[in-house]
């Protein structure tokens, strides 16, 4: 059998993508769909028929789209009922998004709805196919972390906060699910050329060491059995592993001090 045969015999034949329409989560889209996956699309973007019918036509696979607002305490629910007669053997849990500056200056429903997206519905969407996958007896769950998981970030913090929890979750449950033959992966990308890069006020084109989000999802389906946390770009790496040996008063006044220039 194939590596590609035996990819897709584990974590086939359905993948589930949250946060599908853009960026990192488009890009898994395109890479499972290029390695034989059936997909189920989840996101709020209305436009993400177009993008389902486009993967069809290039990959000859079918897509459905389950349209879902993860700030809606109502959206795994539904993403869980409306997969429930699908062979889901793969859990692309990406949806997120952040603020950043002064944490008082974030409106408090912002910041809740966010908690909602980064936290809420990754642990939801984990709760809910755990027992699918262990079931089928293989399987796997991919959470979209971030760099600024691994240390508290100035101008940052709850977005920070909230991808922490993201790797303690996928941390435990990595553990939880070795023995069942499922593989947890969590994601922690460094700067990427997403929307996300560009409302923090960076440019793509002029920003060094930022990966395409191509890269990043290339590099997490290709190291999905190296858990439990993958940091997929090596200059983040080598800039948190410096920060992390630095005693936490040092490094997180470093970190604030760089923010104000």
């Amino acid at each position: 059998m194939s590596d590609r045969n035996e990819f897709l015999h584990k974590y086939g034949p359905v993948a589930l993508v949250t946060g599908a329409s853009a960026g990192i989560g488009g890009s898994f889209a395109e890479a499972l769909a290029a390695r034989g996956f059936n997909l189920v699309l989840a996101a709020r973007r209305r436009e993400m028929e177009e993008q389902a019918r486009q993967l069809e036509a290039r990959h000859g696979v079918r897509v459905t789209v389950c349209q879902s607002d993860l700030t809606e305490a109502s959206a795994v629910p539904h993403i869980l009922a409306a997969t429930a007669a699908l062979d889901i053997g793969l859990v692309v849990s990406n949806a997120g998004y952040g603020f950043r500056g002064d944490h008082a200056s974030h409106d408090p429903a912002d910041l809740t709805g966010m908690m909602m997206v980064n936290c809420l519905a990754p642990m939801l969407l984990a709760h809910g196919f755990t027992p699918r996958l262990r079931a089928r007896g293989r399987g796997g769950i991919i959470f979209t972390s971030s760099v600024e998981a691994l240390l508290g970030m100035p101008g940052s913090a709850a977005y920070a906060a909230s991808k922490g929890f993201v790797n303690r979750l996928g941390e435990g449950l990595w553990a939880e699910l070795r023995p069942d033959n499922i593989d947890v992966l969590t994601l922690c990308p460094g700067a990427t050329a997403t929307d996300a890069l560009r409302r923090a006020g960076m440019n793509a084109a002029t920003t060094p060491n930022v990966q395409s989000p191509d890269e990043v999802a290339r590099l997490a389906l290709e190291n999905i059995a190296n858990g439990p946390v993958y940091l997929s770009n090596p200059h983040y790496e080598a800039m948190f592993k410096q920060l992390l040996a630095m005693p936490p008063r040092e490094a997180l006044t470093a970190m604030a001090g760089a923010q104000k220039k």
